[in-house]
């Protein structure tokens, strides 16, 4: 080899490094939820330029604090799950010493609320007896652990529905009637609600692929927002702005938003809902792979929502869950109570998959009236709510879906092809997330590992990398005890 084309290659590079030091490594985020807000303020702190794309009028995404009944309640995501110094998320909480009510000490996904702390009702208003609850717990486990031996016969992938039928069909000792059968619904219903989707559409193979982490689940007593505002500080974070298409190019990305503003930047990370991807609402050029756009197609989105009601003064039961058992999973219902972890006297009506999409096409008055209904049935002399709260993930433009599952036929695998940079385009979210999906913890922890590989793809390319320089957030990794109470 001749000397003198090294040389010349290290003066070139030398040549590079003066040209770019007049100007910053430039990093465009699109998306301002718990990935996104992660992702911008890891880069922010590593001196990057960042500029973050918000197609709604405020921050935090699925994370949405609402302060309009005079105290914080989640119209989104509430929970910490993984009560623990593991969870990603448990040193920046610990840090703002934010209080955490722990709902439950199992971190089975079955279980967010601890057994003894439900109160379920008949159609009649007639409570089930606790002991009858446990034990329909327990034939729901035993249901579950069947399915395990029907999932290894099956080569193919099967619905939880459809598994379930092949369990009752070998042991029919396990399908129940009468009140017994209806309970068994509602730990259905609450399984459904897990995945924001109905059993019908979930993967036997693929449900519990999830990494659990220990410690229970944790609500945030204040809400999630603070956490937010915590890593949004001091960023560049532009409102009001939808990106309708992203152009890649070897040297940058250019970003277009819906008033035909562009915007440049070396690289660009995408921390949208699945939902919005799915759409097709923002174009890109060129094409994303086919891989990729196979990975957006076939996982799955389910919606969950939540109908707060407010109430001048408490009439129900000191539980944390109020529920009503049917003979079908739709005909279930579920009620957060907020008074035992917040001492506010609000009630949550969480409705999921089928019946949260019916719900979605009602007026706000006429869903909150629905809630009432259900809450009227178990507990007759309920009051009327002094205020109420709706959300809509399924039909809010900005997300179009509560959070992502596995469906049926469909590899676990997909999430990891989401995650997958693309030259200069870097992908997070929830939905990039093969072991924590839905969860809060894995957005937050995919909008650091995707704001570290466009720092070392950046930096590559400039010329300044050092393999040496600390991986971003592991500042974070300092310990503070987690504020938990369990009343």
């Amino acid at each position: 080899m001749d000397s003198r084309d090294g040389s010349n290659r290290h003066q070139l590079r030398r040549a590079i490094c003066y040209s770019n030091a007049e100007r910053k490594p430039s990093v465009i985020v699109i998306g301002g939820g718990m990935a996104g807000i992660a992702a911008a303020h890891a880069l922010h702190e590593a001196s990057f330029q960042v500029m973050l794309l918000e197609s709604r009028n405020r921050i935090g995404g699925r994370v949405h604090t609402d302060y309009s009944f005079g105290f914080p309640v989640d119209l989104g995501a509430s929970w910490l799950h993984g009560v623990c110094k593991e969870n990603p998320l448990a040193p920046l909480i610990g840090r703002l010493g934010l209080p955490l009510y722990r709902t439950s000490g199992d971190n089975s996904v079955l279980y967010d609320h601890d057994l003894e702390s439900y109160a379920l009702f008949d159609m009649d208003g007639n409570q089930v007896p606790q002991e009858l609850v446990t034990k329909i717990g327990e034939v729901f486990e035993s249901i579950l652990k069947e399915t395990d031996n029907v999932r290894l016969e099956h080569s193919e992938d099967l619905s939880i529905h459809r598994a379930f039928s092949i369990v009752f069909e070998r042991r029919p000792e396990l399908r129940l009637d009468g009140l017994a059968h209806n309970v068994l619904q509602w730990y259905l219903c609450r399984m459904e609600g897990w995945f924001a989707a109905d059993a019908d559409t979930i993967s036997v193979k693929s449900w519990d692929q999830e990494e659990l982490l220990p410690g229970g689940h944790g609500l945030m007593v204040r809400g999630y927002l603070p956490v937010i505002n915590t890593l949004a500080k001091g960023l560049d974070i532009r409102l009001g702005h939808r990106v309708t298409k992203i152009i890649r190019r070897y040297n940058g990305v250019k970003v277009i938003v819906e008033d035909g503003q562009a915007f440049m930047a070396d690289a660009a990370i995408i921390a949208l809902p699945l939902g919005v991807l799915k759409s097709k609402i923002i174009k890109f050029e060129p094409k994303l792979p086919e891989w990729k756009e196979e990975a957006i197609d076939e996982l799955g989105v389910g919606i969950e929502n939540k109908i707060i009601l407010h109430f001048e003064k408490v009439f129900w039961p000191n539980v944390e869950f109020l529920g009503v058992v049917a003979e079908t999973s739709y005909g279930c219902s579920y009620f957060l109570n907020l008074h035992k972890a917040t001492g506010h006297s609000v009630l949550v009506y969480m409705p999921a998959g089928q019946l949260a999409k019916d719900i979605e096409k009602m007026s706000d008055e006429a869903a909150a009236n629905f809630a009432v209904m259900q809450l009227k049935k178990i507990l007759p002399d309920a009051t009327d709510p002094i205020q109420f709260l709706v959300s809509r993930w399924g039909s809010d433009i900005n997300t179009l879906g509560s959070y992502s599952y596995d469906k049926v036929g469909k590899p676990h695998e997909h999430y990891e092809r989401l995650r997958i940079p693309i030259d200069n385009l870097f992908f997070a979210g929830e939905a990039t997330s093969s072991n924590y999906p839905g969860s809060v913890h894995g957005a937050f922890a995919t909008g650091l590992m995707a704001a570290e590989d466009c720092r070392m793809r950046v930096l590559e390319r400039y010329g300044e990398l050092d393999l040496f320089q600390p991986v971003m957030g592991e500042e974070a990794s300092l310990s503070v005890p987690l504020l938990i109470s369990r009343i």
